[in-house]
C-alpha cells in the first residue's frame, strides 16, 4: 500500500490546504499508450474508470487524478453555502471481516488507525464545502484541466432547512452554480443523510423526482448522475428507478453502509455529537455495489430504461473493475481503493488494453 493522497492523519482543513500527498504530489504525468477508446454519457474517455465524489477535496486533488490516469475525477460535493468538516478524525480503518453484510453492520464495529489490505475504512466529513466564490472558480479551473479522453464532474447537494419547497430551490440553485463552471457532467448527491433527518432523499422516491425536476430545469441538456446508497427493499428501489429513470442520464451506487463506530475499549471512535454512526466503505461494502449494479441493470432491461450505471464500492485492482463491468457497470469508480493506490487506474489500462 502506498502513501494515501489524502492523509488521515491531518484533519480536513490541512488536506485541503496541503494535500495531496505522495505519489499524488509528485507532478509527473502518465503518458496514454492510445487514443480514447470507449464514451461514458457521450463524452471519450480512455477507460470509464474514476474517482467519486468524497477524496478529490479541490482542484489540486482533481489535477493529480487527472494526471495519475484516472479519466474520470469528481469534484466533492458542494453546496451553495460554506460548511465547515466535522471535527478531526475523519477516516478511521475498520475492522470487518469478509463483506460487511447488513446484519454486521447493526453491530458495533472497531476503529483503529492500522491502514493495512484487505482495506476498509470510515469517513464522516458532514459534507464539508468551500464558499461558492472559492469551488465555482476552483472547479472551473480542474474542468479545463482535463485532456482528452478525461473528463471532471461536479457533485451538488442542497442543504436542508426551512420549507420543502426551500429544499428543492436549494437543489436548482446548486445545480445552476455548478453547471455555471463548465462542467460536462453533474452529479446530485442523493445518498448522504438530509440535516435534521436520517433519512436519505434516495429512500423517497416521491421528494427525489421533484429534486431531479427542479434540477432539470436548471441545467436542461447537461447529463446528470443521481447518486444513492444502498437498497435493502427491492420494491423501494423500484419506485425510485421509475421516478427518476426517465428524466436522469446515470445512476451511480452506492455511497457507504453505516455502522456503529467504535475504538477498542468501546468508546465512540469519532468525536462530537452525531457521529456514532458514520458510513464505512472500501473492501467490506463490494457485494453491495455489485448487487445494486446487478439490481440498476435488471431493472433498467425490465423498464426499457436507457440511464446509464456508475458502479461504486470495494474496487481496488483490475479484477474488481472487470468485475463490475460484467455486472452491468457502463463505469466503475474507486475511493478508498485509490486512495492507497495513486497507481489503481494505470494498472488497470495495463490489464485491459
Amino acid at each position: 500500500m502506498h502513501t494515501p493522497f489524502y492523509d488521515p492523519r491531518k484533519s480536513y482543513e490541512e488536506n485541503f490546504s496541503e494535500g495531496p500527498f505522495g505519489v499524488f504530489a509528485d507532478g509527473k504525468v502518465y503518458e496514454e499508450k492510445s487514443e480514447p477508446r470507449e464514451t461514458f454519457l457521450g463524452k471519450s474517455v480512455h477507460i470509464p474508470f474514476g474517482i467519486p465524489a468524497g477524496p478529490l477535496v479541490n482542484g489540486k486533488f482533481v489535477k493529480a487524478a487527472l494526471d495519475k490516469g484516472f479519466d474520470i475525477a469528481v469534484y466533492k460535493t458542494v453546496r451553495t453555502e460554506e460548511r465547515a468538516s466535522h471535527p478531526w478524525p475523519n477516516v478511521l480503518r475498520v475492522d470487518v471481516e469478509g463483506d460487511l453484510t447488513l446484519e454486521k453492520a447493526e453491530m458495533p464495529l472497531v476503529a483503529d488507525e492500522k491502514y493495512e489490505g484487505p482495506l476498509s475504512i470510515t469517513n464522516s466529513f458532514g459534507v464539508p464545502s468551500a464558499a461558492p466564490e472559492f469551488w465555482q472558480r476552483d472547479l472551473a479551473e480542474a474542468v479545463a484541466y482535463a485532456r482528452p479522453g478525461q473528463m471532471v464532474v461536479g457533485s451538488f447537494q442542497a442543504t436542508q432547512g426551512g420549507a420543502p419547497e426551500g429544499y428543492m430551490q436549494d437543489f436548482a440553485n446548486a445545480a445552476r452554480l455548478t453547471k455555471e463552471t463548465g462542467a460536462p457532467v453533474l452529479e446530485a448527491n442523493f445518498s448522504c443523510p438530509n440535516e435534521g433527518s436520517s433519512a436519505l432523499l434516495c429512500y423517497d422516491a416521491r421528494r427525489a423526482k421533484a429534486a431531479v425536476e427542479a434540477i432539470k430545469r436548471e441545467i436542461g441538456d447537461t447529463p446528470l448522475i443521481i447518486k444513492i446508497a444502498y437498497f435493502e427493499k427491492d420494491s423501494v428501489l423500484r419506485a425510485l428507478v421509475e421516478g427518476i429513470g426517465p428524466l436522469v442520464q446515470a445512476i451511480a451506487a452506492i455511497n457507504t453502509i453505516p455502522a456503529e463506530i467504535r475504538n477498542k475499549v468501546g468508546k465512540q471512535a469519532l468525536p462530537s455529537e452525531g457521529r456514532l454512526r458514520s458510513g464505512v466503505c472500501g473492501h467490506a461494502i463490494k457485494w453491495a455495489g455489485l448487487e445494486m449494479t446487478r439490481r440498476l441493470h435488471a431493472l433498467r432491461s425490465e423498464l426499457g430504461m436507457k440511464y446509464a450505471i456508475v458502479g461504486v464500492g470495494g474496487v481496488s485492482s483490475s479484477e474488481d473493475y472487470e468485475e463490475y463491468r460484467a455486472a452491468g457497470a457502463d463505469a466503475v469508480m474507486a475511493a478508498t481503493g485509490a486512495m492507497w493506490n495513486p497507481y489503481l487506474a494505470q494498472e488497470i489500462k495495463n490489464k485491459v488494453a
